[in-house]
């Protein structure tokens, strides 16, 4: 029976110690997790995995014991059908060149027979009581040994002196001597190569090597299962435990699947949920994790327009870092001069996107300059170090394109100015993207990151626990193309407010195509 057990301590080690006091070291360990106040962890032990063992040790004591009897059974059968072969019984057989029974010597009587010294080895190692198989095993080892000689020298050896007997009491003419002998030279050998085969064991050498194949494949097939029912049983447990929360912890399970429809990832939502005080009411608890959320978010303190300098908007493709580098620009021209900022780019494989920046340029009146490698990205920031603000736009690349890695050199190997990089990140890309994303984007030095697309997002629980786990700053934010309107700093309470929005609107509309009033106003557009 399985028996799942939950420990709590201070740290794992000595909640490892608590699992492999109360359920033993074959206990599994199911799931861990931080908790307020220590670690959980869950684990679990089968009683049936004790008797295994024995009940092993049964079925190999049993296939031993049939091996044994199959083994006895064949070796009697020969010994019986080699008492039944006398040695002149094969004259009758065709094909030996015996002459008929009137006309053939006495060859056979006074042939001096070895098989009984044979069959009696064999009779004597019957009688050997079949204790174990490895002691059948050995008798067998010592039968090949000493029986094979002994048939090979009785089958070279039997030949003269049949032959000798033959010409002893051959009576009549030369060509029946020479047939008599002839029949006599026959039969001891085909006799002797007849009964020196007689080995029961003689194939066994190629067995192991079949059995122990067939031993890893099963043993494969085994850890392929336990694998398997492993995972299902962590399923099952973690299903189980869900349960259990709903049922003690309502509002924390309430609490849990909210944050996780808003995007924020499992461990981060335990997390948040884990500081928020037992017996606390939902609407307050519900307060207390957005405060918490508001907390953990990352904001810049750097201004972007008043302190200038060399600025690069990095990310992959389709994020919007020309229109996001546009509204900067304009912005800074509406606040400072247009006289006073300068546009480049090193964007040299997207058609038509030196021509892009350029209209930009000419309507907001500043110079726009291209670069293709690092030493004319030098020379283009030298003759504009007189520039107040100078915004560097690059090229759109997946975070898997081996041009990347060009491009980020390029950045790096800038001599002169230093080059402050932000991390246009997009509200509308999936978790993993954007964590793989900032990983690969992390080569460089970032020194915070823009949010785009805010408007075309349906949470920005994603985005959001991106940044908190990975300790990126936020600038700006943009929720629209107009330009310059749909850029502004970031806040943490603004950020936080949309997303709790995002996830009431999310509710209601659930609410609306589940709802009983709902049903047949949906069935009426139908009609």
């Amino acid at each position: 029976m399985l028996k799942i057990k939950r420990f709590f301590a201070k740290d794992m080690r000595e909640a490892l110690e608590q699992v492999k006091e109360h359920l033993g070291p074959d206990a599994v360990i199911m799931s861990n997790k931080k908790v307020a106040g220590g670690v959980e962890i869950v684990a679990a032990f089968d009683d049936a995995a004790s008797a295994a063992p024995v009940s092993r040790q049964d079925d190999n004591e049993a296939i031993k014991r049939e091996l044994v009897s199959q083994l006895t059974a064949a070796r009697k059968r020969l010994m019986e059908e080699g008492k039944g072969l006398k040695p002149g019984a094969t004259s009758a057989q065709p094909g030996f060149g015996y002459a008929p029974a009137n006309n053939r010597a006495p060859v056979a009587d006074s042939a001096p027979s070895s098989l009984p010294s044979f069959y009696a080895r064999g009779r004597e190692q019957d009688d050997a009581p079949a204790d174990s198989l490895s002691a059948l095993l050995d008798r067998q080892q010592r039968f090949r040994q000493e029986g094979r000689p002994d048939s090979q020298s009785q089958a070279a050896g039997m030949p003269n002196s049949l032959g000798s007997n033959a010409g002893q009491g051959a009576v009549g003419s030369a060509a029946r001597h020479d047939a008599s002998r002839q029949a006599s030279a026959d039969v001891p050998v085909n006799g002797g190569a007849r009964y020196a085969n007689l080995d029961p064991l003689s194939n066994t050498e190629s067995r192991p090597r079949s059995r122990s194949q067939e031993n890893q494949r099963a043993l494969e097939q085994m850890r392929s299962e336990m694998q398997s029912i492993r995972r299902l049983l962590e399923h099952q447990v973690s299903n189980l435990m869900w349960q259990e929360m709903e049922r003690k912890e309502p509002v924390r399970a309430m609490l849990i699947d909210r944050l996780l429809k808003m995007g924020f990832p499992d461990n981060l939502a335990e997390q948040l949920v884990g500081y928020i005080p037992e017996k606390t009411e939902l609407t307050q608890a519900w307060s207390l994790v957005l405060e918490l959320l508001t907390d953990q978010l990352m904001i810049s303190d750097d201004n972007l327009l008043s302190r200038g300098g060399v600025v690069a908007l990095v990310g992959p493709t389709g994020v919007g870092k020309t229109t996001t580098i546009a509204k900067l620009a304009a912005r800074y021209a509406m606040e400072y001069g247009a006289e006073h900022i300068a546009l480049v780019t090193t964007d040299s494989y997207r058609i038509g996107a030196h021509e892009q920046l350029a209209t930009y340029g000419r309507i907001l009146g500043c110079p726009v300059r291209a670069a293709k490698d690092a030493d004319e990205l030098a020379a283009v920031l030298y003759q504009l170090r007189h520039k107040h603000f100078v915004l560097l736009d690059t090229a759109g690349m997946g975070q898997r394109d081996l041009r990347l890695t060009e491009q980020l050199n390029t950045l790096m190997q800038t001599q002169g100015e230093r080059i402050r990089s932000l991390l246009v990140l997009p509200a509308t890309a999936q978790r993993s993207v954007l964590q793989e994303t900032v990983e690969h984007f992390r080569r460089i030095p970032l020194s915070g990151t823009i949010l785009t697309k805010l408007d075309e997002s349906l949470s920005l629980g994603e985005v959001m626990s991106v940044t908190i786990q990975n300790a990126l700053p936020i600038s700006y934010i943009t929720d629209g193309q107009r330009v310059p309107e749909d850029i502004r700093i970031a806040s943490r309470e603004n950020l936080v407010k949309r997303a709790a929005e995002l996830l009431d609107k999310d509710i209601s509309v659930q609410h609306f195509w589940t709802s009983e009033r709902a049903q047949p106003q949906a069935a009426d557009l139908y009609e």
